[in-house]
């Protein structure tokens, strides 16, 4: 309203009037990205690969992964799959442990979640996440392990299958299934994130290292994941 009135009133001032006009058209405009920017990043720190303290290359890791998270997940719709059976088959508490944190802290975000009981496991259209129960190359200070099976050709961060490997008899739970979860989406520690934070700071919810039982993901987590998504 101000620049139409501006403008209606310009007939005995001509150019100088409208370039008045122009700078605050281009002042509005620069305040909308402004405020826009604002209210679309709320978020404490940025961690969620890359970052300015987390900028590897994704890359195909060995069965267990190399110790290294510098993959995301490579779109918004996420399939995953847990019913695998024999050596890696996850238990019923496993498996509620893992639909909690799908359905309560995922479901939520701008992710589009979806269980695929039918999973790829090759091609163009693999399922994205692989859930499995087992101890098989963790290491001893390991609960659990995410790591990349097929690095998306021509992206630097993108990978189109994640597996993500707990150990059984009572380690998975929420917090635990939210956190290596948190890695496949492409969530990273307090160290790795910018500004960093400490690995135990509150704010990164369940990608705080060690989780607690029932951690969810938390709010600046959420932001993160849509600002991407």
């Amino acid at each position: 309203m101000p620049i139409a009135t501006d403008r209606a009133t310009d007939a005995t001032t001509g150019r100088d009037k409208r370039r008045r006009a122009a700078r605050w058209t281009t002042f509005a405009v620069a305040l909308t990205v402004g405020i826009g920017a604002g209210v679309a990043w709320a978020a404490t720190t940025d961690n969620i690969h890359p970052t300015a303290n987390n900028t590897g290359t994704c890359h195909n890791d060995p069965d267990g992964g190399d110790g290294q998270i510098s993959c995301r997940t490579d779109n918004a719709a996420v399939s995953y799959y847990m019913d695998s059976g024999g050596e890696y088959e996850l238990e019923s508490p496993d498996r509620t442990a893992v639909q909690s944190t799908m359905s309560n802290d995922y479901g939520p975000t701008d992710l589009t979640i979806s269980y695929d009981s039918s999973p790829v496991f090759s091609g163009d259209a693999e399922t994205d996440i692989v859930y499995q129960e087992g101890s098989t190359n963790l290491s001893d200070s390991s609960d659990g392990v995410t790591w990349c099976n097929d690095a998306v050709d021509g992206s630097s961060y993108g990978c189109d299958q994640q597996y993500i490997r707990i150990r059984g008899a009572g380690y998975y739970s929420r917090g635990l299934s939210c956190h290596e979860t948190g890695h496949a989406i492409g969530l990273v520690h307090g160290q790795q994130a910018s500004p960093r934070l400490t690995n135990t700071n509150t704010a990164l919810g369940c990608m705080v290292t060690p989780v607690g039982d029932g951690v969810g993901l938390g709010a600046n987590n959420r932001d993160n994941i849509n600002s991407v998504f």
